[in-house]
């Protein structure tokens, strides 16, 4: 599997902003997916993560109620909603790949995309 992010950008403090991540490879619906990010001088973290079919999503709590992660099969590609954006969400967004959610959340991760920045401004 492989994944290329897309969508980040700078945008205002309380806009929105959509990423996406196609996948390429035969079984990517067979994969469970996720969003993680790493801010300048911050560890990487868990953001989102969905299984394979889509009826399990999981959220770090500081993005609960704000962001929205879903996928389409059909397009291979995973997404990530953001709304109400706040200044401490610019970061690099990093999509992932594992055959289990829970991996996922865990961060122990198989496949990860190249990152995209998400910055935002006041």
């Amino acid at each position: 599997v492989q994944l290329q992010a897309s969508g980040g950008g700078l945008v205002q403090a309380g806009g929105s902003l959509r990423l996406s991540c196609a996948a390429s490879g035969r079984t990517f619906s067979s994969y469970a997916k996720g969003w993680f990010r790493q801010a300048p001088g911050k560890e990487r973290e868990f953001v989102a993560a969905i299984s394979w079919s889509g009826g399990s999503i999981y959220y770090a709590d500081s993005v609960k109620g704000r962001f929205t992660i879903s996928r389409d099969n059909a397009k291979s590609t995973v997404y990530l909603q953001m709304k109400s954006l706040k200044l401490e969400d610019t970061a690099v967004y990093y999509c992932a790949a594992d055959q289990a959610t829970n991996d996922i959340v865990a961060g122990r991760i198989t496949y990860w995309g190249q990152g995209t920045l998400v910055t935002v401004s006041s």
